[in-house]
C-alpha cells in the first residue's frame, strides 16, 4: 500500500507540471501581441493645428477712448444791440464763410450817420473858408512887404526925402500881415485836422452800422439757434450784461479727438503719426493724425492731452460720437513672428512646440521681443517657414508623431 500511494502522488505531481507548462506556452503569444499593439499605438500620428513661422511687420500700440469734438465751435454774438429783423438759418443748416446769418434793426444808427456826415461837410467848408482867408492874408502880406521894401529903398537912396516914421509904419504893417498869414495857415491845419476827425467819426458810425449784419466767420453747420425774428439782442461786448448769442456754429468737416495719453508713453508720441479711429456706432474705421499735444502732463491724472484730427468731408461723423483711437507707439519691419497661441511661458522661459522634419514634436526654447495682441516677435530659437503647434498642448509630448493641419491666425482689422 505505501508503494502504491507513492506512485499515485508522483503521477499527480507530473500532471501538474505538464499543466503549468501548457498554460505558460499559451500565455506567451498573448503577451507578444499586447506589446506589438502598444508599439503600434505609439507610432500612430495625431493631427495637430499648426501655424507657419513667418516674417512680417509688427507694431505696438495703445487704444484710448474719446468723444469727437468740432474742429472749431463758436457762439455768434451781436456787436451792437438791436432787434432781429431777419434770421436766415436754422438748426442743421450748412453755411459758408461770409454768409449772412441774421440782420438787426438799429434805427438810431441812421440819425448818427446823418449827423456824422453833416459834421464832416461843415468841417470841409471850414477848410475851404480857411483857404480863402489864407489867400487874403497872403495878398495883404505881399502888399505890405512890397510897400516896406520900396520905402526902405527910397530912404536909403535919399535919406532926407522920407520921414523915418513912415518907414517904421510900413514895417509894422508888414509884420502884422505876416502874423495874419501865419494864423491863416494854422487855421487851415486845424480845419483839415477837424475834417479827419469827422471822417473817423463817420467811419466809426458806418462800421457800427455794418455790425447790424451778422455773418458766418467760418464754414460749418448751425448746431443751435438761440434767437428768433423780433427778439432784442444785447451787445455781445457789454460786460455788464449776459448777452445771448444768436446761433452756435460748428465746423465739422474736420473733427478733434482729445486723448488722455498716459505718462508712460508720452515720450513716444510723435506729431503727424497716423491713427486708426474706430467708431462702434458706425462699425467703421477712419484715419486720423496726431496734430498737436499739450507738452505738459496733468499732475492730477498723470496724462497728457493729445489731439487727433479726423477728416469728415462726407459729414458722416457727428460731434459727441464715441470712438476708439489706436495709437501706434513702436513699429518693426520684417521680423520673425509666431502667433501668441503658440508660445508657452513658465517662470522666465518661453517655449514653443515645434514640428521637425520627421513630423515629430520638439520642445524648443525661444527668446521673444515685441508682442502684439496676436503675434510675438522671435529674436532667436526659430527660423522662418518652420511650423509650431497652436492651441492646447496638454495632451502632446515631445517626440510624438503628428499630422499637420495648418491654420492662418487672422489679425482683427476694421473697415474703412
Amino acid at each position: 500500500m505505501p508503494r502504491k500511494a507513492q506512485y499515485i502522488a508522483f503521477c499527480l505531481l507530473l500532471g501538474l507540471a505538464f499543466s503549468s507548462c501548457s498554460q505558460s506556452a499559451r500565455s506567451e503569444p498573448v503577451k507578444e501581441r499586447s506589446e506589438s499593439g502598444a508599439n503600434a499605438g505609439a507610432d500612430q500620428a495625431v493631427t495637430v493645428a499648426v501655424a507657419r513661422v513667418e516674417r512680417k511687420d509688427l507694431s505696438q500700440g495703445l487704444t484710448l477712448a474719446a468723444e469727437f469734438r468740432p474742429f472749431q465751435e463758436i457762439d455768434l454774438h451781436a456787436k451792437v444791440s438791436g432787434y432781429v429783423r431777419e434770421i436766415n438759418v436754422d438748426v442743421g443748416d450748412r453755411v459758408k464763410e461770409g454768409q449772412v446769418i441774421a440782420t438787426l434793426e438799429i434805427p438810431e444808427f441812421k440819425s448818427e450817420l446823418m449827423q456824422a456826415e453833416a459834421t464832416k461837410r461843415r468841417s470841409e467848408n471850414d477848410v475851404a473858408r480857411a483857404h480863402s482867408e489864407l489867400q487874403r492874408a497872403q495878398s495883404v502880406y505881399d502888399a505890405a512887404r512890397l510897400t516896406y521894401s520900396r520905402l526902405s529903398s527910397v530912404g536909403k537912396a535919399r535919406p532926407n526925402l522920407l520921414a523915418q516914421q513912415e518907414i517904421d509904419d510900413a514895417l509894422a504893417r508888414m509884420q502884422v500881415a505876416e502874423a495874419q498869414l501865419s494864423a491863416a495857415k494854422a487855421a487851415i491845419a486845424v480845419a483839415e485836422e477837424q475834417v479827419r476827425v469827422q471822417e473817423a467819426n463817420e467811419a466809426r458810425v458806418k462800421t457800427l452800422s455794418s455790425y447790424a449784419v451778422i455773418s458766418a466767420p467760418l464754414s460749418g453747420v448751425i448746431t443751435k439757434r438761440l434767437a428768433d425774428k423780433g427778439a432784442l439782442i444785447q451787445q455781445g461786448t457789454a460786460s455788464q450784461t449776459q448777452a445771448m448769442p444768436v446761433v452756435r456754429l460748428s465746423q465739422i468737416d474736420h473733427l478733434r479727438l482729445v486723448l488722455p495719453v498716459p505718462e508712460s508713453v508720452v515720450p513716444r508720441i510723435r506729431l503727424g503719426r497716423i491713427v486708426k479711429v474706430k467708431v462702434p456706432s458706425l462699425n467703421q474705421t477712419f484715419d486720423g493724425k496726431v496734430s498737436r499735444f499739450a507738452e505738459k502732463v496733468d499732475t492730477a491724472t498723470r496724462t497728457m492731452e493729445t489731439e487727433v484730427d479726423v477728416p469728415n468731408l462726407r459729414l458722416i461723423l457727428k460731434p459727441g460720437m464715441y470712438a476708439y483711437a489706436d495709437l501706434e507707439l513702436e513699429q518693426k519691419a520684417n521680423v520673425i513672428t509666431v502667433p501668441v497661441q503658440a508660445v508657452s511661458r513658465k517662470e522666465n522661459k518661453a517655449t514653443v512646440m515645434l514640428v521637425n522634419a520627421q513630423k515629430r514634436l520638439e520642445l524648443r526654447e525661444i527668446v521673444t521681443g515685441m508682442e502684439t495682441p496676436d503675434s510675438v516677435e522671435i529674436l532667436s530659437g526659430l527660423s522662418a517657414d518652420e511650423f509650431v503647434v497652436i492651441g492646447n498642448l496638454s495632451q502632446l509630448r515631445p517626440g510624438q508623431l503628428v499630422e499637420l493641419k495648418e491654420r492662418t491666425v487672422k489679425t482683427e482689422k476694421g473697415g474703412d
